[in-house]
Formats: C-alpha cells, sequence, structure tokens
C-alpha cells in the first residue's frame, strides 16, 4: 500500500467525508478504512492497559505502528505490558515517544513531585508535548477512546478531523460498550495489564492512578481528589 502525500485542507474533507460514511462502522471497516486510506502513514496509540485496539488493528495491518507514551511515571506493569505486545504481536512497531526531559531533569526544573502541584503541567510536558511531535509524523492516528468512558467523550465520533494535532482521527471503538469491551477481551485471549485484576480500571501514570471502589466510576482513580479529569490527549 502507498500513502499520497496529502494536503491539511485534503485531510480535513477526507475526515469529514468518511464521519458521515462510517458513522455506523464497525471496528474492523472502521479499521480496514484506514488502512486502505493511509496504508503506512498512520499509527493506533495504546496506553498498555490492554491489547484490544491492538489486535483489531493487526487484523487490518499485521506491522503496524504502535505509539506508547514513555512518561517516565508508568507502572512496572504497564512497561510489562508493552513488552509482552511485542513478543504476542512480533509484526508491529511500538513507537515510544519520551518528553523532552527526564524525571530527574523536570525536577530540577520544575521542583519535585509537579504532578501533585500541577497535573495539567506535567501531563502537558511528559504526554501531550510528545504526543504533538510524534503525530507530527502521520496523517492520522486511531485511539481506543469510547464514548462510556467519560462524559466529555459522549459524543466521540468513529472518524474526525483532530484539529489540534493536525491530523485525521479514528476512534474505531467508540460505542462499545462495557459489556462488548470485556466480552472481546474474554472471547479472544486479549492480552491485559495485570493492575485491572488488582481494581485499577484507568490506567495511567503510577502517581495519578488509584484503585477504583467497587461500583465506581472507572475513570475515578485518575487523579483521585482533583478536578481534572483529562489528561489533555483528547480535549
Amino acid at each position: 500500500m502507498t500513502t499520497a502525500t496529502r494536503t491539511t485542507e485534503e485531510l480535513k474533507a477526507l475526515a469529514e467525508k468518511a464521519s458521515a460514511e462510517l458513522a455506523d462502522a464497525s471496528a474492523l471497516e472502521a479499521l480496514r478504512w484506514t488502512a486502505e486510506t493511509f496504508g503506512d502513514d498512520f499509527i493506533v496509540a495504546s496506553n498498555m492497559q490492554d491489547a484490544v485496539l491492538i489486535d483489531l488493528a493487526t487484523k487490518v495491518k499485521s506491522d503496524v505502528d504502535i505509539l506508547f507514551l514513555e512518561t517516565g511515571y508508568h507502572f512496572a506493569e504497564t512497561i510489562g505490558t508493552r513488552d509482552a505486545v511485542a513478543t504476542v504481536y512480533p509484526d508491529v512497531r511500538i513507537v515510544n515517544a519520551a518528553a523532552e526531559q527526564t524525571v530527574a531533569q523536570q525536577d530540577a526544573e520544575y521542583g519535585p513531585k509537579l504532578h501533585d502541584r500541577d497535573p495539567t503541567l506535567c501531563c502537558n510536558l511528559r504526554k501531550v508535548v510528545p504526543l504533538r511531535k510524534t503525530l507530527a509524523n502521520y496523517s492520522a492516528w486511531v485511539t481506543g477512546v469510547r464514548r462510556v468512558d467519560a462524559p466529555t467523550r459522549a459524543n466521540t465520533p468513529i472518524v474526525t478531523w483532530d484539529d489540534r494535532n493536525g491530523l485525521v482521527k479514528i476512534n474505531p471503538i467508540a460505542p462499545w460498550t462495557d459489556d462488548e469491551f470485556n466480552a472481546y477481551i474474554d472471547d479472544h485471549g486479549i492480552l491485559q495489564n495485570p493492575l485491572v485484576g488488582e481494581g485499577y480500571l484507568s490506567i495511567g501514570c503510577a502517581p495519578c492512578t488509584a484503585k477504583v471502589a467497587p461500583g465506581a466510576d472507572p475513570r475515578s482513580g485518575r487523579w483521585a481528589g482533583k478536578s481534572k479529569t483529562e489528561c489533555g490527549l483528547h480535549a
């Protein structure tokens, strides 16, 4: 597959057209469209909580690029899951997007535990900026955002134009319910971060991720006790 160079306006028009045509598409239909439209010019994002999106993507492109934000604050289990993905899906290429500064360098400039004092700035430095720099190398990216994740994601389309990062954004499992998501894991034996079984239902950086109380919103384990609900990647 080859991908012709497209202008921003052409990509925007492509996203608008696909948004309407793929509004009711299945996850695999959306991913097939992505592979056929962009060839090697797209990347699939994963926080390594599970490999659902990776498994789906490899069904249409076995050697797909996988984006992992290497924040320097991950649980050991998350890094282990990333490494396991490379073993289970040997053809994929994991792209580790790291922040410009190491944690130690950031601490020296901003003071220790910036994530406690200003989590939005910390997320921007360690997630948003590295993401934007990595996405600049592609015309499209695929995410695992689902409408049930949070009220801020309730209207997530399957295909849209990502104005903030300047490329097409595909959310193939946006319509999936929790039951559909969990059924896919069970039915296909999907690799899952071991922390999920311990009660961590929305896994991010270790300092800002807590176990979720039984019956509570899965996202309540992120930035617990703070008004923050999004890291800024999907704002």
